[in-house]
Parts: structure tokens; C-alpha cells; sequence
């Protein structure tokens, strides 16, 4: 079965759709992103995934992968995934909170994966 970006917006709150959109319009300032639904989230990529978009009902779990633990409250969860892989999970609620931190953190797994 094929999914799209509209499968994984269906049935949320229009908060969720405000927030990706946001994501998604600062992300494509770094460059090139490919967009890969899936069954369970969206994969976000260069030439390789650095990030995932997992919708909920209200927010948007976006995890995202760097080299190195983060030590931020925004942090909800970190999985270490190789010796210098670590995959963060910060749960945003509203469109203002892809805001400079974020960003930085986003663009810091963006670069990684040229």
C-alpha cells in the first residue's frame, strides 16, 4: 500500500497539519528534502533519513538523529542506535515551537547525512 503525507494528517486535530507545514517550509531552507511516508511516520531525508515526523491526535513526535546525545528538557526520549547514533524524540504541540533550537538541532542531522 502506498501512503501519503494526507494519511498521516487525516483524523487530527488541524493544529497537526499547521505544525508540519511549518516543519516542512523551514526544513526545504537547508536544501533538498525527500519526503518518505510510511505506515507509521514520515521519513525526512537528504541523501539519507536525519529525521521522522510521527503524528498523534494534537502533536507531532519528531525524532531526530545526530551524533551525540542532546541534553535539552525538549527531550523526551533518546535512543541510542549505533555508537554515534542517537535518535531524540521531542513531541512538538504548536506551530511556534519549531522554533531556532529545533532548527539548529535539525539542520546539525541534515548536515551529517550530505
Amino acid at each position: 500500500m502506498e501512503y501519503s503525507e494526507l494519511n498521516h494528517l487525516e483524523n487530527r486535530e488541524p493544529v497537526v497539519a499547521k505544525i508540519y507545514e511549518k516543519l516542512i517550509e523551514e526544513l526545504h531552507k537547508f536544501g533538498p528534502v525527500k519526503i518518505e511516508p510510511k505506515k507509521t511516520s514520515i521519513h525526512l531525508g537528504n541523501r539519507f533519513g536525519f529525521a521522522g515526523v510521527y503524528t498523534q491526535k494534537k502533536a507531532i513526535n519528531l525524532e531526530v538523529h545526530l551524533n551525540h546525545r542532546l541534553n535539552s528538557t525538549r527531550v523526551s526520549k533518546v535512543e541510542q542506535a549505533s555508537a554515534n547514533r542517537f535518535h531524540h524524540t521531542i513531541k512538538l504541540n504548536a506551530p511556534g515551537e519549531v522554533d531556532d533550537e529545533l532548527l539548529g538541532w535539525l539542520r546539525e542531522a541534515y548536515d551529517l547525512k550530505k
